[in-house]
């Protein structure tokens, strides 16, 4: 097959997995179904605690700290989901990607508050990583998990989670340090 056959097929396939996600969408995961809510308080409530909580003294900080985690755990979902491994089965809209509640709201409103907390307070951070990484996947997970929300295949499992939250909150942890550092520097 040539280049240009790849990609036809590609376009075409495509244009039929939109449609069965849409058709999907519009069946089981539209906003008459308590799914949908589910997701959406997944996405609105922690947006809401995280205005009235956040310190804005180091806004930028704790911002940026907790965009880099949505980056970090936004790539991650599309490629567990992608492969199969971890797929949010219910969705706010067919074209954002499935995990966006969480992966937009839920684990960095989590971290972010919680690094501001650890920051402001001289707490290890490392620990309260561990600690509310093992209530995300442990918890959170289980949850959705057991009402249907996301399927967990392959071999993946809570553990794996567990141990993705941290490698994120730690790689964020060290881009902000850096990016502090670099602003110090700029500084001068």
């Amino acid at each position: 097959m040539g280049y240009r056959e790849y990609w036809d097929q590609i376009y075409e396939k495509s244009d039929e997995l939109n449609s069965l996600v849409l058709s999907y969408w519009d069946k089981y995961s539209n906003l008459g179904t308590w799914q949908f809510w589910v997701v959406a308080f997944l996405l609105i409530f922690p947006l809401i605690i995280l205005y009235f909580k956040v310190d804005r003294k180091r806004i930028f900080e704790w911002l940026f700290f907790g965009y880099t985690v949505h980056i970090l755990w936004n790539y991650t979902a599309i490629v567990l989901e992608k492969y199969g491994y971890f797929v949010h089965t219910y969705f706010l809209l067919p074209v954002l990607p499935m995990a966006v509640n969480v992966t937009a709201s839920a684990l960095p409103v989590g971290f972010l508050l919680m690094y501001q907390y650890c920051s402001n307070n001289k707490k290890n951070f490392f620990l309260y990583t561990v600690l509310l990484s093992a209530v995300f996947a442990f918890g959170l997970v289980t949850i959705e998990d057991n009402l249907g929300i996301v399927e967990i295949n392959k071999g993946m499992n809570q553990i794996y989670i567990f141990l993705i939250d941290i490698a994120i909150a730690f790689v964020s942890l060290w881009l902000t340090k850096l990016i502090k550092g670099m602003a110090k520097v700029a500084e001068k």
